[in-house]
């Protein structure tokens, strides 16, 4: 798999043929620490005055170099891929070769890193239910609606966590239908195509 790098991607990493080798291996560990904790202007700064550059071109060269590695990371690519993907940018041998040994030297951590970025999501468990209809009643004079109540269990970072929902039936089956549409909507070619242009 290539990875496929916009214009302003490319307009970020054109900074690093500029710099010395070891520059760009010190912005690979500045990229990494941006993934652990956090952009930090401070570093951007004393890069900044030691190269002699802006501040916005050091802080959009370790953001381009933060994105490709976090990017080839997060999609597992081969270092043949790696390299294919950055031969588009036009740099030297010597450039591709750091920035592949980058890749292979910090991958796995940075799998590490975007696994804990990524919220546990509470996941379909269980569902039950129970139809409460009021049979009769002298009180009552107009039409009685039975009540539809559901408890939704689910997982997730809290185990066993529940969901009580009420609703009438009318209003249940129209859900049911909205959701049924959903459904066949995805399956439809257009949705496909959308879809594959978003992965």
């Amino acid at each position: 798999m290539l990875l496929v790098l916009s214009e302003d991607h490319k307009e970020h990493l054109s900074f690093l043929p500029e710099v010395e080798p070891s520059v760009v291996g010190e912005f690979g560990r500045i990229a990494l620490e941006f993934l652990r904790r956090g952009s930090s202007p401070k570093i951007y700064e004393g890069a900044a005055r030691k190269l002699g550059v802006a501040v916005e071109m050091v802080q959009h060269g370790v953001e381009g170099l933060m994105f490709l590695m976090a990017e080839s990371s997060k999609h597992m690519i081969s270092e043949v891929d790696f390299m294919d993907s950055v031969l588009v940018l036009g740099f030297s041998e010597e450039l591709n070769q750091i920035l592949l040994q980058l890749y292979q030297q910090h991958h796995g951590q940075i799998r590490s890193i975007l696994s804990q970025l990524v919220p546990s999501q509470p996941a379909y468990h269980n569902l039950e239910w129970r139809l409460d209809v009021q049979l009769a009643s002298r009180s009552i004079r107009q039409q009685v609606v039975p009540m539809v109540t559901m408890r939704l269990l689910l997982t997730g970072s809290q185990e066993g966590v529940g969901r009580v929902l009420q609703t009438d039936p009318s209003t249940l089956l129209h859900l049911i239908s909205t959701l049924e549409a959903a459904l066949a909507a995805m399956k439809t070619s257009h949705a496909r195509r959308i879809l594959r242009n978003i992965k």
